[in-house]
C-alpha cells in the first residue's frame, strides 16, 4: 500500500501541465532536435553484445527519446525559473542561430551541408546521424567556448528532466530498463505521522495579510502592522536566519536560555509522512536553486539544503568529529582560543549524544560492500563512518528526507527542544538585510544591528516584515550569509571570500549482476558507512575516499556524453555502477558575493590531491572486482578489467588526471561537485583576518552574529557537520551569557 505524500513533494502531473517560460515553439522545436541528439531513438540491436539480452522495458528504453513530451518544455522551465539569465540568453541565441541556415553553418561547419537548394539545412533538419557529430564537436572544442557551455547545460537539463520526470503513479518509464525503483511500500504504521515542529510553526504558504499577526500572537509572538511603511513589525528576544546545522543549534541553546526566539527559514517544513524519495520534486522543494547551482564557469555542480533542518534535512547522516589536526591548526595557527579548549570536545560529545550518533552499521550497502572489499583486498585501512542514525538504518534516500524518520537532522532533535521552549519558526520566508543603525555607545564596532528585513515566499502576503531583536544570528550557510551581509552594507573585505567547497571528484567501476558476493544497487542502502584515508608517507591525509547517493537522473547529469548509444549504454547498468567519490580538504577558495553565483578555483596541491585520490579510488575498485572502470572526464576516460595485469592497470592511472573547470578553457575537463560549503565569513582575530570575531559577532555591526559552516577558518577535510552543530553550540552558549548585558 503506498501512502499518500505531501502535495509538494508529489510527482504525479494529472492534466495537461502549463508553463511559465517565455521560450517560442521554434525555439522549443529546435532544442527538442538538441535533447533527441543528446538522447535519440536507437535500433533494437543497439545493445547486442551487452550482458543481457533486451527485456522489454529495455528495448522501450533503446526507442525512447530526448526530445519526448514534456522534456524540451521542462528544460526551458527550469532555464526561466533558475532565473540565470546569462544561461538563458546564451542557450537561446544558440536556438536562434541554429533556426537559420547562415547560424547553422556557422555552428555546424560542412555537416549541414545538402545536395538540393539552397544546399544548407538548418539544425533541426540535419540528419540524426550528423547532429550527433555536431554535439561531439560543440563538446570537446575549447575554442567554441560559449557553444561549448550552451551544449554542457542543455545536456545537463534534458537528461535530468528525463530521468526524474513522472507519471501520475510516481513512475518514470525508463526506471525498469535501469533496474531503478522508489521503494513506497513502507508500513504506514511504521512511518512517524507527527508534525514534531507543530506548535512553533508558522508556514507563511498557509498565511495572508489579514492572518499572519494573528497566528503570530497565538505563538507568544508581539506583531503589530505598520499601516505607514506597509509592514508588519515583530518582536523577539532573538531572531535567527537559516535552520540549518548551525541555526537549529543556536535556536534551541537560546530558547533553552530562557530568550524569545524566532528561526526564519526560506523552505518549507517537511516531515516522513511527506518526503516521496522522488528525485525530481525532491531537489525541487530541499535543495538550493532545486539541486541545480553551477558555479559561475560551470566546472562544480553545487549541492546545499534549503528546507526546515537546512542541509542536516537531505545529508547522507556521517557524522565526524573535527580531526585533532584541524583543532590544532585553527587554535595556534589561526589563534582561535575555542578550537584548543576542552569546551569545544565537550560540545562534540554533546552534539553527538543529541542527534543520536551510532559508531557502526549492521548492514553495509553495495557501494559500501565495494570500498571495504577493495580496500580489504589491497591491505587498506577502512574505518566506519559515525551516522546520526540507529546501526540498521538501511536507507538510500536520505538525501530527499528520510522516509523512516531515523535520521536525527536539526528538524528532529535541536528545532525540536527550540520550540519546546517557546521558540517560533517563519518558513517562506527570505531575509533581505540586516536592520543597521549607527552604533553611539562608544564601541569600536560603528553600526548596530537591531534585526532583519524579510520578505515571504507567498502572493498572499503583500506586507513586508520587520523583525526587531535583541541579537541577530546569520546562519544561512556558506551560500548566502555573505550576499545577505553585503547587501545590508558591510564592507569587510573577508565577507564572501575564503570560500571552500570541500571538491569531490568521481571514479566508478562496474559490476555485474553475476557478481553475486556483492549485494544490492547502487541506490540502496546506507549512504555512507566506510572512508578510507589516502596518506602521504608522512601520514598527512591527501584525500578521503567515500561513497555517494546519485539517482538515476544525478548519474547522467554527471556521466560523460560521449554519444547517444553511450549514454543508453551507462544507463542500463546505473544500478551495478557503483562510484567511490574523493574529497579533499582544499587549499584553494573561490568568492560568492551575489546570491546565485559562486566563483572557485582549485589551486595546483588541490588537484593533485584529487588526482591522488581518483588513482587510489580506481585501485580499490578493480581491487573489489570491477570489469570496466573509470573517472567523468569528459572524453569518457575509462579501462576495460579483465584479464588486465597491474602493470596495465598502473599505466592507465598514470593518464588520470582531475582537470577541473572552467569547463570553456579545459579539453577533457572533470565536472567537480560539492556538498560541503564553508569559509565565506571566517573568524579571525581581528578585521583583517577574519568577517567575524573569535565570538562570531561583526567586526561591523554590534549584536549581529554568524552560526554557521561559513564561519570555520578554514576547510575541515572531512563531512562537517558535527564541526558547524559544535561551532554553533559554543557560540550560542556565549551569546546566551552576553544577552542579558543588551537592553532592548
Amino acid at each position: 500500500m503506498r501512502r499518500e505524500r505531501h502535495p509538494l513533494l508529489r510527482g504525479g502531473r494529472g492534466g495537461e501541465r502549463k508553463y511559465s517560460h517565455t521560450f517560442t515553439r521554434g525555439e522549443i522545436q529546435l532544442l527538442g532536435s538538441v535533447c533527441e541528439t543528446i538522447l535519440p531513438p536507437l535500433p533494437l540491436n543497439s545493445l547486442e553484445g551487452e550482458e543481457d539480452q533486451p527485456t522489454k522495458a529495455v528495448e522501450s528504453f533503446i526507442k525512447a527519446s530526448g526530445s519526448q513530451t514534456p522534456v524540451p518544455d521542462q528544460v526551458a522551465e527550469i532555464l526561466a525559473k533558475r532565473d540565470v539569465k546569462e544561461i538563458a540568453l546564451l542557450v537561446r541565441v544558440v536556438l536562434w542561430l541554429l533556426g537559420t541556415r547562415l547560424g547553422t553553418l556557422l555552428l555546424c561547419g560542412s555537416l549541414c551541408f545538402c545536395e538540393k537548394w539552397p544546399f544548407i539545412h538548418n539544425f533541426s533538419r540535419i540528419s540524426l546521424e550528423k547532429r550527433e557529430k555536431v554535439l561531439q564537436k560543440w563538446s570537446t572544442n575549447r575554442f567554441l567556448t560559449p557553444i561549448r557551455c550552451a551544449f554542457v547545460f542543455i545536456k545537463v537539463l534534458c537528461l535530468f528532466v528525463f530521468f526524474s520526470t513522472v507519471d501520475e503513479n510516481a513512475v518514470n518509464p525508463a526506471w525498469e530498463a535501469i533496474g531503478y525503483h522508489v521503494d513506497n511500500d513502507e508500513d504506514p504504521s511504521e512511518v512517524p505521522k507527527k508534525r514534531p515542529l507543530e506548535k512553533g510553526m508558522v508556514e507563511t504558504m498557509h498565511e495572508t495579510d489579514s492572518t499572519l499577526v494573528h497566528s503570530l500572537a497565538q505563538k507568544g509572538i508581539k506583531a503589530t502592522l505598520d499601516p505607514r511603511d506597509n509592514l508588519f513589525k515583530i518582536e523577539c528576544d532573538v531572531v535567527v536566519v537559516g535552520s540549518g546545522c548551525g541555526g537549529g543549534v543556536a535556536a534551541a541553546v537560546l530558547a533553552c536560555s530562557g530568550h524569545k526566539v524566532i528561526v526564519l527559514e526560506k523552505g518549507n517544513y517537511f516531515t516522513a509522512a511527506d518526503y516521496s524519495s522522488l528525485e525530481g520534486p525532491s531537489w525541487e522543494q530541499l535543495y538550493e536553486a532545486g539541486g541545480i547551482f553551477p558555479s559561475a564557469d560551470g566546472g562544480t555542480y553545487i549541492l546545499a539544503g534549503s528546507t526546515v533542518g537546512g542541509g542536516s534535512a537531505v545529508n547522507w547522516s556521517a557524522s565526524i568529529k573535527t580531526p585533532a589536526e584541524v583543532c590544532r591548526d585553527w587554535a595556534e595557527d589561526c589563534k582561535i582560543p575555542l578550537f584548543g579548549n576542552p569546551e569545544y570536545r565537550s560540545a562534540m560529545d554533546a552534539v553527538c549524544l543529541r542527534i543520536g550518533v551510532t559508531e557502526n552499521c549492521v548492514e553495509e550497502s553495495f557501494q559500501n560492500q565495494v570500498l571495504r572489499k577493495g580496500c580489504e583486498n589491497l591491505g587498506l585501512k577502512v574505518d566506519y563512518v559515525p551516522r546520526n542514525s540507529s546501526e540498521d538504518h538501511y536507507c538510500g534516500s536520505c538525501c530527499y528526507g528520510c522516509t523512516k524518520g531515523n535520521k536525527k537532522g536539526t528538524d528532529s532533535t535541536w528545532l525540536v527542544d527550540a520550540v519546546d521552549h517557546g521558540a517560533v519558526i517563519l518558513t517562506g520566508c527570505k531575509a533581505e538585510r540586516f536592520i543597521l543603525k549607527e552604533n553611539k555607545s562608544g564601541s569600536k564596532r560603528a553600526k548596530k544591528c537591531l534585526g532583519v528585513v524579510a520578505k515571504t515566499m507567498t502572493k498572499n502576503i503583500t506586507k513586508i516584515l520587520q523583525i526587531e531583536a535583541k541579537v541577530t544570528i546569520s546562519a544561512c550557510g556558506a551560500l548566502l550569509t555573505p550576499p545577505l551581509m553585503i547587501s545590508s552594507g558591510l564592507k569587510n573585505h573577508n565577507i564572501g571570500r575564503n570560500l571552500h567547497l570541500h571538491p569531490v571528484a568521481m571514479a566508478w567501476g562496474y559490476f555485474p549482476g553475476s557478481n553475486t558476493e556483492l549485494k544490492g544497487k547502487s541506490y540502496e542502502g546506507g549512504i555512507i558507512t566506510s572512508v578510507h584515508k589516502v596518506v602521504e608517507a608522512d601520514s598527512n591525509v591527501r584525500a578521503i575516499i567515500e561513497t555517494p547517493a546519485l539517482g538515476p537522473a544525478s548519474f547522467s547529469v554527471l556521466c560523460p556524453w560521449e554519444s547517444g548509444l553511450d549514454i543508453k549504454k551507462r544507463m542500463v547498468k546505473y544500478a551495478r555502477t557503483a562510484h567511490l567519490i574523493t574529497i579533499i580538504k582544499d587549499s584553494g577558495s573561490g568568492n560568492v558575493r551575489v546570491e546565485g553565483r559562486v566563483n572557485y578555483r582549485l589551486d595546483a596541491s588541490d588537484r593533485g590531491n584529487l588526482r591522488a585520490g581518483l588513482k587510489q579510488a580506481l585501485r580499490i575498485l578493480v581491487a573489489a572486482g570491477a570489469v570496466e572502470v573509470g573517472t567523468h572526464r569528459s572524453d569518457g576516460q575509462r579501462l576495460k578489467c579483465k584479464g588486465i595485469s597491474e602493470k596495465e592497470v598502473e599505466v592507465f592511472l598514470d593518464t588520470v588526471s582531475a582537470v577541473e573547470g572552467p569547463l570553456s578553457l579545459v579539453e577533457n575537463w572533470t565536472p567537480l561537485t560539492s556538498a560541503h560549503q564553508m569559509g565565506s565569513c571566517r573568524m579571525g582575530i581581528d578585521d583583517k583576518e577574519g568577517a567575524v570575531d573569535v565570538n562570531g559577532e561583526s567586526w561591523e555591526a554590534k549584536g549581529l552574529f554568524v552560526c554557521d559552516a561559513s564561519l570555520l577558518p578554514s576547510a575541515v577535510g572531512v563531512n562537517p557537520m558535527i564541526t558547524i552543530q559544535s561551532t554553533a553550540y559554543c557560540l550560542a552558549k556565549k551569546i546566551a551569557e552576553s544577552i542579558q548585558k543588551v537592553p532592548f
